[in-house]
């Protein structure tokens, strides 16, 4: 049996393994990936692999593993899509990117989506088991290109989308812009002055965030707006 590298952690006495799952289309990268991961780290554990979304969905759900290593884009829907499905049903599962996309679009997309970190594909066997540990114990880990970019998305500005909401996520452009207008007590003439559409195009984005949310009044929406720093 290898043992560990000098300097990588092994598990406390009787503390199991992180046990991972590997997403990706391409075979050989995830025989890499497990083969570089269960070679030298005790602690991190290659439970199962996929190489599409509806493999992943029904192998995640049946192995509930502690972290996801996702691809970004698969030609059945990608890692976003994979989120999508098992998220708000295991939502004990930590999900990590791994991609060879840097992109900011794909960035946005699987973060908000409810991924913990995104890591791309030049990442060392080493600094990727340590990618493993550090969302699995609730860090969020990025690429050293990517943090910045990823801050400067996810801040606090007014408008800025918190990762992880899928609600929010369902809402268009449009949409968002209503609502935060709405929330800061603007009566529907006064948003459809502001962005000069109709009132009736108003009342129908109005109309379509509530079916969304699941709300039923205005003032629900402003109270689900504050919460998500849309005002």
């Amino acid at each position: 049996m290898t043992e560990p590298e000098t300097g990588d952690p092994v598990p406390q006495s009787g503390a199991a393994p992180i046990r991972v799952f590997l997403v990706d289309d391409h075979g050989l990268f995830r025989s890499g990936v497990r083969a570089e991961l269960d070679r030298g780290f005790a602690d991190v554990s290659v439970v199962g692999e996929a190489g599409s979304v509806d493999e992943a969905v029904a192998a995640i759900r049946h192995l509930r593993p502690d972290v996801v290593l996702l691809d970004v884009h698969m030609p059945d829907g990608g890692g976003a899509e994979v989120l999508r499905q098992v998220r708000p049903e295991l939502p004990g599962v930590v999900f990590l990117a791994l991609s060879v996309s840097d992109a900011a679009e794909d960035v946005i997309a699987v973060i908000r989506a409810g991924a913990r970190g995104y890591v791309t594909k030049t990442i060392s066997g080493r600094d990727l088991a340590d990618a493993v540990r550090r969302v699995h114990s609730g860090d969020a880990v990025f690429s050293p290109r990517l943090a910045g970019f990823v801050l400067d998305v996810f801040s606090d500005r007014p408008g800025a989308a918190p990762p992880g909401d899928p609600e929010l996520d369902l809402l268009t452009r449009r949409e968002r812009d209503v609502l935060r207008l709405l929330a800061r007590g603007y009566a529907y003439k006064e948003i459809a002055g502001e962005l000069f559409i109709s009132v009736k195009t108003v009342e129908t984005h109005v109309s379509s965030v509530l079916r969304k949310t699941q709300l039923s009044n205005r003032y629900e929406l402003s109270r689900w707006a504050s919460d998500r720093r849309l005002v």
